[in-house]
């Protein structure tokens, strides 16, 4: 496959020039525009085959709009925000502190339409555990307010607070519903969620 040809979409001026410079000596991917979000309905026109997004401040209405046309790899900060784009439809997760060669990875995997998650996130790509009659249909009316509260990014303490219940019970709640989900991290559980439609981020 010739070298991917890429679009960088983000709302911050210089983290769009600062990824057009990481990649600019490169000969494995071509760099075509950088635009903001409001800009994307240039993106046909471009023809381009993927889209590195700088998610740092982009909405999911916006990605979900543009992984509709084209796959994208998100470059992040952390977990949460993976969970987020990746409910969103991205294709691919970076973090910010990836170097040229992994983002160019991540962007030729995508253009071939596989999926490309960072090496502490790859637990997130396991099949989903077999049902015991446990999974999704298994959770109670009160683990699905918790999970609606966990897709908020709310900390035990704070659920707790919003129930009106223990910050015990509301640890119980969430490693239930890790447990029901087969997720290993509450970020998984969200991902996992969103994915079957349970939650919307």
């Amino acid at each position: 496959m010739e070298a991917p040809r890429t679009v960088i979409v983000g709302d911050d001026p210089l983290a769009r020039a600062g990824l057009a410079s990481l990649l600019a000596d490169r000969n494995d991917v071509a760099v075509l525009a950088s635009l903001s979000p409001r800009e994307r309905g240039t993106l046909a026109a471009l023809h381009a085959d993927v889209v590195l997004l700088d998610a740092a401040a982009a909405e999911p209405d916006d990605l979900r709009e543009i992984a509709s046309a084209l796959p994208v790899v998100a470059v992040v900060t952390g977990e949460a925000q993976a969970a987020e784009v990746l409910a969103a439809g991205a294709r691919a997760v970076v973090f910010r502190d990836a170097g040229a060669d992994r983002i160019t990875a991540a962007l030729v995997a995508a253009a071939r339409g596989l999926v490309a998650l960072e090496a502490s996130l790859s637990a997130w790509l396991r099949p989903p555990a077999p049902s015991t009659g446990r999974d999704v249909e298994g959770l109670t009316p009160r683990e699905r307010e918790v999970l609606a509260l966990l897709a908020e990014g709310l900390a035990n303490k704070t659920i707790a607070q919003r129930l009106g219940t223990s910050e015990r019970t509301a640890k119980f709640h969430v490693e239930s519903i890790l447990g029901k989900l087969g997720a290993e991290s509450r970020s998984e559980a969200i991902v996992i969620a969103a994915r079957r439609g349970m939650i919307a981020l």
